[in-house]
């Protein structure tokens, strides 16, 4: 046992900003393969024979989702961080247990309560608000699963607050396993689960898509296990009690509220969405579902790994009173940001068929042509993360917020315009994603920018140009190279597409690196001179 806590509290060591990023991209990556497995098995169950029951899995995440995503998710994270911070560095350890404790309690009974709510308005909800368009028996599947995944908001809380605590200190390790944990334990469900229950002989759980909805919760309960390790050496002092004179708890409560706002405003989005690709064609919802995973996963990669990274070293800059090096931090990480994501985005677009290919054996057309609409979208939200935590990196959630509102607002006239008036169907659903992204990004920075002068200047602005420059080089190579290696009809596993993915990938990549090298943009040195290291190392 002694031996176990101190592999657990060597794993808890405090980690730099890159290495944390580097940590946070490669379980997200490894995350993303699992879920894409999952997505993939899920696909080969239902995709194409039960395309109802399909919508349904995915309305019944709606609420839930919502519901977590309003009161717990980034919301607490990037409220509790900064004021969990400022207490732990007055020293004052007892006011920061307290503080930890009380937002652990409160939003477990919040996100309790919520729970509660869903199971009992679960089929009202379906029926009138998530999927009006799914038949009867899609309604009275997604009621049925969303009461199973009820239980995610609450099992979901007490995991975040306790993943808060570890970013606060700079300790990763135990927070990137536990999306891991999650789709094992979904993909668990569609490979056990499925197929039914039984206990000495008695059955007691007959199986089918219902077992994937008990998988969820299975994968929340473990994601909540590895968090509640990851306390492991951090000497937390819990107790089962909130403590409402405590000044930094009602701080959280004072930023979460916006934020919170903020959060679940945001989510109305999927909800307006979910609503408009239920009145489509069976399977256009999951389509679309889909191809929005895909496009997250460099977003999550890229925007969420290193914006998460870096969040904590900015709110310590803002307590230092150090704007100079906050506004120098900024820059750094919205141009490697925008580095990254800006030729992963073009890779994607040229690619797009093959990444569907990879969740759905023979590709999908509609999937990839959604796809295809939301490759914008990857770029500008993944600086998103980045400058939104600015500004709570300064205590502000309610800037963000108000233009949050706006962008949603546009969103859902937008979404409304596109599919219903001119037709555009599910494709409109993915424009008016990327055009409001742009929209968020810009008015976010131009703010930043009047706040902290010379975030956005003249030698930024040349870098990104550069970055285009360098995007269109590879933009023409990716493009070739698809060309030339087609997707054919015996092209359907992901051992036949992979090969040819891997090499139009690695060279396009390849031209964007020594193409920023010959532009003289920084981002590109770090890695040029790995590869540098690892050939000369093997020519030793």
């Amino acid at each position: 046992m002694g031996r176990v806590r101190s592999v657990v509290a060597r794993a808890n060591k405090k980690l730099s900003i890159q290495l944390a990023a580097t940590l946070l991209a490669g379980s997200t990556l490894l995350s993303l393969l699992f879920g894409f497995f999952r997505m993939r098995l899920l696909n080969g169950a239902y995709y194409d024979t039960y395309p109802t029951g399909y919508d349904a899995y995915l309305a019944a995440f709606t609420v839930p989702d919502f519901m977590f995503y309003i009161l717990v998710s980034g919301a607490l994270s990037v409220s509790f961080i900064p004021v969990f911070n400022q207490r732990l560095q007055s020293g004052n350890k007892k006011s920061t247990w307290e503080l930890s404790a009380s937002v652990i309690n409160f939003m477990a009974m919040m996100t309790l309560v919520a729970s509660i709510l869903i199971i009992i308005f679960a089929e009202p909800l379906v029926r009138y608000v998530i999927a009006p368009g799914l038949s009867e028996s899609g309604i009275a599947l997604a009621t049925s699963m969303m009461r199973v995944i009820a239980v995610n908001p609450f099992l979901f809380a007490i995991a975040t607050v306790i993943a808060s605590i570890q970013q606060a200190v700079g300790r990763f390790v135990f927070f990137a396993l536990a999306p891991i944990l999650y789709n094992i334990g979904i993909i668990i469900g569609l490979l056990v689960f499925t197929d039914g229950i039984n206990i000495f002989g008695w059955q007691v759980f007959e199986g089918g898509i219902m077992g994937v909805a008990l998988g969820v919760v299975l994968g929340s309960m473990l994601q909540l296990t590895v968090s509640a390790i990851g306390l492991v050496g951090l000497n937390f002092d819990y107790r089962f009690k909130i403590y409402w004179k405590n000044k930094g708890f009602r701080q959280v409560l004072r930023l979460l509220l916006p934020r919170s706002i903020d959060q679940g405003m945001d989510y109305v989005v999927g909800i307006v969405e979910t609503n408009l690709a239920s009145r489509m064609a069976a399977g256009t919802l999951a389509a679309y579902n889909q191809a929005t995973v895909l496009h997250m996963a460099p977003i999550n990669l890229i925007g969420v790994a290193i914006s998460t990274a870096a969040f904590p070293k900015m709110t310590e800059r803002i307590g230092q009173g150090r704007t100079d090096l906050f506004r120098l931090e900024l820059q750094k990480i919205v141009r490697v940001i925008v580095w990254l994501a800006m030729p992963v985005a073009a890779v994607a677009f040229f690619t797009r068929g093959y990444l569907v290919n990879f969740i759905k054996n023979g590709g999908d057309a509609l999937m990839a042509g959604l796809l295809g609409t939301l490759v914008v979208a990857i770029l500008f939200r993944s600086v998103y993360f980045i400058v939104a935590r600015s500004f709570y990196a300064q205590q502000d959630t309610k800037t963000p917020l108000y233009v949050s509102l706006v962008a949603i607002g546009l969103n859902v006239a937008l979404a409304v315009w596109f599919t219903m008036y001119l037709g555009m169907g599910a494709y409109g659903l993915g424009y008016a994603q990327s055009l409001v992204a742009v929209f968020e990004v810009i008015v976010l920075l131009t703010i930043m920018n009047m706040r902290v002068k010379g975030v956005i200047d003249g030698t930024i602005m040349g870098a990104f140009g550069r970055m285009v420059i360098a995007t269109a080089v590879t933009s023409i190579v990716c493009y070739a190279m698809v060309q030339l290696f087609q997707l054919q009809g015996e092209d359907a596993s992901i051992l036949a597409t992979l090969p040819k993915f891997v090499l139009i990938t690695t060279i396009s990549g390849m031209t964007y690196l020594f193409t920023s090298k010959f532009l003289n943009l920084y981002e590109a040195n770090p890695i040029i001179s790995r590869i540098k290291r690892i050939l000369f190392a093997r020519a030793r």
